[in-house]
């Protein structure tokens, strides 16, 4: 009987464990998940969440927990295909997903310069962004992503400052079909509206918009 108590005794430990592990998101972001294949997102992402440009590997710090849940139910179920964030997210459990939106969502982040609504477009990419192309159906970028493209609620991500590479990469996953997490197909009609230029171009505008010190 003291056996099996020991027994019981030990398999609650590990299990009161094991939640506290998967429900610290900043252990998770840092040393990875409980689970085999659930590597460190620090990797990658960098110590402060902020991405590492050269790379094309996005910022996380300061996204809405939402959103980044959301993005990483999508990479495990496949709705969202991307050969290196598939397996990290399939290997998270829900509770960790859930913890670690929380933690990097908290991360702090670069402010936008914010620019006014009445901007002049000065060329043929800044009035895509700012004013669309209605003749093509497109809309444009500001109107769902926020002035400066500062990200509106948990639907639509801040674009100003990712890196020019994710951004155009991401555009190109919309257009090929491996991304197809929206279900308007929104971003899937925008993105296979837009010329190869045009891609470029609108990635590169919203990585080079100037930042402000973090809060």
């Amino acid at each position: 009987m003291k056996s099996l108590e020991r027994a019981l005794v030990g398999s609650a430990l590990w299990l009161l464990l094991g939640n506290a592990f998967a429900l610290d998101g900043n252990t998770t972001y840092t040393e990875g998940g409980s689970q085999p294949g659930a590597m460190p997102c620090v990797a990658c992402h960098g110590a402060d969440g902020l991405g590492l440009a050269a790379a094309g590997f996005p910022r996380l710090a300061g996204l809405p927990a939402q959103y980044v849940r959301r993005q990483l139910s999508d990479f495990a179920s496949g709705a969202r295909s991307n050969p290196v964030m598939q397996p990290l997210a399939k290997a998270l459990t829900d509770a960790e997903i859930a913890a670690l939106s929380e933690a990097v969502a908290a991360m702090p982040a670069p402010l936008t310069a914010r620019m006014p609504r009445s901007e002049m477009p000065a060329n043929p990419i800044q009035k895509l962004v700012l004013q669309g192309a209605w003749e093509r159906q497109i809309p444009a970028c500001v109107s769902c992503h926020g002035p400066s493209g500062v990200g509106v609620g948990d639907a639509f991500p801040p674009l100003a400052g990712q890196p020019a590479a994710y951004l155009a990469a991401q555009l190109g996953a919309w257009q090929n079909g491996t991304r197809r997490d929206d279900p308007n197909d929104l971003m899937g009609h925008i993105a296979k509206s837009l010329t190869p230029d045009e891609v470029q171009g609108v990635a590169q505008y919203f990585a080079s918009l100037p930042l402000e010190a973090k809060p």
